[in-house]
């Protein structure tokens, strides 16, 4: 890795925009501090240039400090008035008389005292502050009043100072009393119902400097001062929260910012309390706003100026620059921080959010990319400055994304070859800052093919991340809408998570006790009735007068009753002649009246199996596959469902036009179906019977009539079989579960679904299966199991599969092979006579067998143990 110098790694290479300070900032400094005068403006004789020169006799000199940090040095007579005193900073600063409140010793000096009634003493120190102006909330003027006022006595005192405040809290300790001035401020303003008087009275906050006072406590050398502004700033942010309503809680934003303008220009952006407000900053404006009764809705962009959020997108971005530079050097390195990225995200939303509609206005649909050539495209649009700027994050940070990446796969074949499986904690960022590249990128032409052909070429390294780092929590649509960049490993990874977490705590399990012969419709009962709650946490089954119990048990259930539901016999699915591992809905299945509940069920047991991750043996059809994910269903789809309708539309659709039109196939709009046992005709659309198929209409009559036989015929079994795989899905709300449904299809292909549900329809490698196999009393080497890998090397695949079975209550191994189980096969060593057969515990693949003294005894033992009828049913537990 090339190394960079400081400035390359603290600045970002891309235009940053002029940080632009909040208008109550800027007005509140303009007001209190003109950089531009000179001293000399005051009379000579008022002016002593050097604190340690004394003062005339009869006169004091003293100090006025403001808001800045600057201070005034002003010489007065003992028998000047405080109003004279107000006069002289009234021509100096041009702050209004009536604006201005001097605070000495804890307490406010009167207008119409003398100094030396005020004894003011040489070289004392006063803090100007804003006056109470006439306003509709004196209660909470006087409240900021006293806050700010004690604010101010501890800078100039420290800690251990009190003020003597108009609600009677001295003796309390100060970081007490300001808190709880902060929290009857908040009470008021909860009092408020309505938009208006809220935003009145929350400007006083900072219209009293409130904020500057508390981030001048924060700054002052004691370390107790700090500690008292730093509880009251995060006092004001959390009380806020927890105490307003979410469309107050919004109107707090502007004082947020405030707070962090004033930390950022006073301790620095690394400093925690900055990082504080801002991510409670970015949490406001990262969501789309919300409002209560009386309120409407409160959107924090009608708040805040985009300009404004434009200092935080530009901050973070270089951070994240400089953290994916880090992540690529030595492991000592720190990589990317989650607050960082999780802030840039939410910062970046609310600048999306606020340039769009201008983009909408001009009538396009993504900017073009600002290069030598269009420097100017951007000219003639508001926010122009910032949307440059943020094309110019894209590119770098998608550059070093692409670097960080390319790093990473040379890692993993590293990884690889020493079988290690750890992910550096300095990668579990990149996918989130992925993510807001990919947000970026859809407002700028070209942009996306670029993002999406990076990741293309990153495949390998971009679903290790998926696999290794993607939560629950996160959003992945993203993602998903883009598989073709991802693998099936990936893919599953994303999928899965759409279900619950299937729970190890027993009281939290749906608890079944089924009878063997009675398997469907016992299931039926347990699973289709139940409330789908119930059914999140995970299922305790047991077959009726059997001891065996767990997870092996669980297996077990789920092949056979698949085994049932898919049976033809039952009528609810029908196998496609070309492929009887494939079904879809049959249309003819009301020939049971609860077919429709037998569905829903049936939707429910497919979702439960893919979640508890048991592959049951069983494939959908492309048809059924294709409306599950919400798609219409073409021609193609139907060609193993109904092979002979595919070639006969084909045939219809290939047929010269002449001989179409003159009617040779004597076809209409109609279709004839069996519906138990009686022939019936059916329009295709209305007055169907009438209308003959020419060269014309035949794509359109094709299209009805698979339209008809696979889409309209099974309607209501699709709708039923969707609502109970909904059921499973993980979200509260019936709503969320159906869309999750609907996304689970989409995210995946049918080959995808097929290794998921089906599993390896690969024949099981006894090498493979041997290489996960561990042994307990045998040793690799001992005659019994050389003999039990000679006899298994020769038994026929399916006989295999039994025994798997019998050992594991797995019939069919994942995609992965044996390396996707969840822990190694074992073999134990028991001390039970040799005329014994094997038995197995397949809640932990255990297959155990006493030393048998030939090869010819243990191959007996094990022909009986593979047989259809025994090996299903013979497991302990």
């Amino acid at each position: 890795m090339n190394s960079c110098t400081d400035s390359e790694l603290f600045h970002p290479p891309y235009p940053t925009p002029t940080p632009t300070p909040t208008p109550s900032t800027k007005r509140k400094l303009d007001e209190l501090i003109d950089d531009s005068f000179p001293l000399t403006r005051m009379r000579k004789d008022q002016f002593t240039p050097s604190s340690s020169s004394a003062p005339p006799r009869g006169q004091v000199q003293f100090f006025v400090r403001v808001f800045s940090g600057k201070t005034l040095v002003l010489l007065f007579d003992q028998n000047d008035t405080v109003f004279d005193v107000h006069d002289r900073i009234l021509s100096i600063t041009g702050i209004p008389i009536i604006e201005q409140r001097l605070i000495y010793n804890g307490k406010q000096l009167q207008l119409e005292k003398t100094l030396s009634e005020c004894r003011l003493v040489n070289d004392a120190n006063l803090q100007l502050v804003g006056r109470m102006r006439s306003t509709g909330h004196p209660q909470a003027w006087q409240l900021l009043v006293d806050m700010v006022g004690l604010v101010f006595s501890l800078c100039q005192s420290g800690p251990n100072s009190s003020y003597n405040s108009s609600y009677g809290m001295e003796c309390e300790s100060n970081n007490s009393l300001i808190n709880n001035l902060i929290s009857k401020f908040l009470s008021m303003t909860r009092q408020h119902s309505d938009r208006e008087q809220s935003v009145g009275h929350l400007g006083i906050f900072l219209t009293s400097l409130a904020p500057l006072a508390l981030v001048t406590l924060y700054r002052s050398s004691f370390s107790g001062n700090r500690a008292i502004a730093e509880e009251a700033v995060k006092h004001f942010v959390n009380s806020s929260r927890n105490t307003l309503s979410k469309g107050a809680y919004v109107l707090c934003a502007p004082i947020v910012l405030e707070f962090c303008n004033l930390l950022s220009n006073g301790v620095g952006t690394g400093d925690g309390l900055y990082v504080f407000c801002r991510s409670t900053l970015g949490g406001m404006v990262g969501e789309n706003g919300s409002g209560d009764q009386g309120f409407g809705r409160v959107e924090v962009k009608d708040l805040i100026n985009v300009r404004e959020l434009f200092q935080f997108v530009s901050e973070l971005a270089g951070k994240l620059s400089n953290g994916l530079v880090a992540s690529m050097g030595s492991e000592l390195l720190a990589g990317v921080s989650s607050v960082d990225v999780g802030d840039f995200s939410s910062f970046l939303y609310a600048v999306r959010n606020g340039i769009n509609p201008k983009l909408l206005a001009r009538s396009r649909a993504k900017f073009p990319v600002p290069n030598g050539d269009n420097s100017e495209c951007y000219s003639d649009i508001r926010y122009g400055e910032q949307i440059g700027f943020l094309h110019g994050v894209f590119k770098d940070l998608l550059g070093k994304m692409e670097t960080c990446l390319e790093k990473l796969e040379g890692r993993l074949a590293v990884m690889e070859k020493e079988n290690l499986k750890l992910l550096s904690f300095k990668w579990n960022q990149y996918l989130a800052i992925l993510k807001e590249l990919n947000s970026v990128a859809t407002m700028f032409e070209g942009a996306e093919e670029l993002f999406w052909g990076t990741l293309k070429q990153r495949e390998v390294s971009l679903c290790y991340l998926i696999v290794n780092s993607a939560k629950r929590t996160d959003d992945h649509k993203w993602i998903l809408a883009h598989k073709e960049v991802t693998n099936f490993e990936a893919r599953r990874h994303l999928v899965m998570m759409m279900f619950p977490d299937v729970k190890d705590e027993y009281d939290e399990l749906h608890e079944m006790l089924i009878d063997r012969l009675q398997l469907l419709a016992e299931s039926f009962a347990y699973i289709g009735r139940a409330e789908p709650e119930s059914l999140h946490g995970g299922i305790f089954m047991e077959f009726k007068n059997e001891e065996a119990t767990g997870p092996g048990v669980l297996r077990e259930w789920f092949f056979l009753v698949c085994q049932e539901i898919f049976n033809p016999q039952n009528a609810l699915f029908v196998s496609c002649p070309n492929d009887r591992r494939r079904f879809f809905p049959n249309p003819a299945s009301k020939v049971d009246p609860l077919h429709l509940e037998y569905f829903s069920f049936s939707g429910r047991v497919i979702a439960l199996a893919l979640m508890h991750k048991i592959q049951v043996g069983i494939v959908f059809d492309r048809v059924f596959f294709v409306q599950l994910a919400g798609k219409n269903v073409s021609l193609e789809d139907i060609c193993d469902a109904d092979p002979y309708l595919y070639n006969s539309c084909r045939k219809i659709l290939e047929l010269d036009a002449e001989v179409v039109d003159q009617d040779a196939l004597g076809l209409t709009f109609v279709r004839e179906i069996n519906e138990l046992g009686t022939r019936k005709v059916v329009e295709l659309c209305a007055g169907g019977k009438n209308i003959s198929v020419t060269s014309k209409n035949r794509k359109e009559y094709v299209n009805l009539l698979v339209q008809h036989s696979f889409v309209t015929s099974i309607a209501d079994q699709m709708a039923h079989f969707t609502k109970g795989f909904a059921d499973i899905m993980n979200s509260a709300d019936t709503k969320n579960r159906a869309l999750l449904q609907k996304s689970f299809f989409e995210s995946i292909n049918l080959e995808d679904f097929d290794w998921m549900l089906h599993g390896s329809e690969s024949v099981i490698s006894v090498e493979d299966w041997k290489a996960h196999t561990e042994y307990d009393g045998f040793k690799e080497t001992d005659p019994q199991i050389c003999w039990f890998w000679k006899i298994v090397a020769k038994m026929s695949p399916e006989q295999r599969k039994v025994l798997l079975f019998f050992w594991t209550s797995i019939k069919y191994l994942p995609v992965e092979g044996f390396r996707g189980l969840a822990s190694p096969l074992y073999i134990y060593r028991t001390l039970e006579s040799p005329d014994r057969l094997p038995s197995s515990h397949t809640c932990f693949y255990r297959l155990c067998f006493p030393p048998y003294p030939s090869k010819k005894i243990m191959q007996d033992r094990l022909r009986i143990i593979t047989r259809e009828d025994v090996g299903c049913s013979f497991g302990t537990w």
